[in-house]
């Protein structure tokens, strides 16, 4: 019989870790309780959990000497670390982000969001450790060929390593459909930016980037990110932060891929006009890669549920983007996701989204008729506006 997974959790409250114990077993996971913070790092390398609960206020050393210490070593920095407060300050999820925190749960913690979070961390870690396999295997490999080719394939080895870092590090778990729109809006990103005549390497490297740019989120508050409705001024001004963190995670890469993400992550939300954020680009000023972006992400998220909306039909998504050309999107970038259209639909449908199965215009009987959608007014000033 496997081993079970461990998940050590760091606090000085004996009672708050006879809670966790009874959670985390009832999940089937073995629970490794440190209550001397002192002791993190090496019970890390002795149990080598594949996640760890890390409390911040605690005495002697606080949360965040023990996670330096855990990200400095070898041996523990690869384990995601989950940082545990009763404190949503701006201040403290900036600090613990900078030094290495992969998530981060509030106390009292609420038991749904806690399982959401292990398993999602839990399945990261195991990305990793295959990942840390192969590349092993690569190192043998390479170690029979010539040099010329291990530094090309060191290179290659060493973008993908930081992309699944950087990526592990900030994915969102906090929506069960992340994955699919990630990988419907890169698809669309992809499919626009070869339309409009980007070589191979750029459409390529816009594939593989385009999926970061909300990476930022991870350093906003959940009260904000997961609120059901309306942001108020203060909570949208926070929110609008995360195109200026998900830049900070992403810079300073020399991956071509990254840094372009860089560049996503930071304009995905400036507008046509003017009027997006965060820092109100115009026109063409705005890097082409965030105005193909903006597109493809409005066009998915008003046709995928959020907790703040049910999905929208396609054709009311599609006429709120044709309405935001000139305004909020590039016109040139709108004109041809409208003459691809086909290719969007067919990716929609290739990822599974259960309420598209078939196209807008379908044949009936030797006749093509139009397929219908219930009618739904449109939310094009609140979603534009007061969502990301």
């Amino acid at each position: 019989m496997a081993a079970r997974q461990r998940i050590m959790v760091v606090d000085d409250d004996p009672w708050f870790l006879r809670l966790m114990s009874h959670v985390l077993e009832s999940m089937g996971y073995e629970m490794v309780p440190v209550q001397d913070v002192r002791r993190v790092v090496g019970r890390a390398l002795e149990t080598d959990p594949q996640l760890v609960l890390l409390d911040i206020d605690m005495p002697v050393m606080d949360g965040y000497e023990a996670l330096q210490a855990l990200k400095s070593q070898q041996g523990t920095r690869s384990i995601p670390v989950v940082m545990v407060t009763g404190s949503e300050g701006e201040e403290a999820r900036a600090k613990a982000l900078e030094l290495g925190a992969d998530d981060f749960l509030s106390k009292p913690v609420e038991k749904t969001l806690l399982k959401a979070r292990v398993r999602s961390l839990v399945r990261i870690k195991a990305y990793h450790d295959r990942l840390a396999e192969h590349r092993r295997e690569l190192e043998e490999k390479v170690d029979r060929r010539t040099a010329q080719l291990r530094d090309a394939l060191q290179l290659l080895k060493d973008s993908s390593l930081e992309m699944i870092y950087r990526l592990s590090r900030a994915a969102e778990f906090r929506d069960e459909d992340t994955g699919d729109h990630l990988k419907r809006m890169s698809q669309y990103s992809a499919a626009i930016a070869a339309r409009m005549g980007l070589d191979d390497d750029t459409v390529e490297a816009i594939l593989y980037a385009s999926p970061m740019h909300d990476v930022g989120k991870i350093g906003i508050p959940d009260r904000i990110l997961l609120k059901d409705g309306a942001l108020d001024d203060e909570e949208w001004r926070i929110m609008k932060k995360h195109t200026v963190i998900g830049a900070r995670i992403l810079e300073g890469s020399h991956a071509r891929f990254i840094h372009l993400a860089e560049t996503i992550a930071l304009s995905h939300h400036e507008k046509w006009d003017g009027s997006g954020y965060p820092q109100g680009l115009k026109g063409e000023a705005i890097p082409l890669p965030g105005r193909i972006v903006a597109v493809a992400d409005v066009f998915d998220a008003l046709t995928s549920d959020r907790s703040y909306k049910k999905a929208y039909p396609v054709e009311t998504a599609l006429k709120i983007v044709r309405e935001g050309r000139g305004s909020h999107f590039d016109p040139a970038v709108v004109d041809v996701f409208f003459n691809i259209l086909d290719e969007i639909l067919e990716i929609k449908r290739r990822y599974s989204v259960p309420w598209l199965k078939s196209p807008l215009r379908e044949n009936d009987g030797g006749k093509e008729v139009q397929r219908t959608f219930p009618d739904q007014p449109s939310i094009f000033s609140r979603f534009i506006s007061k969502r990301p």
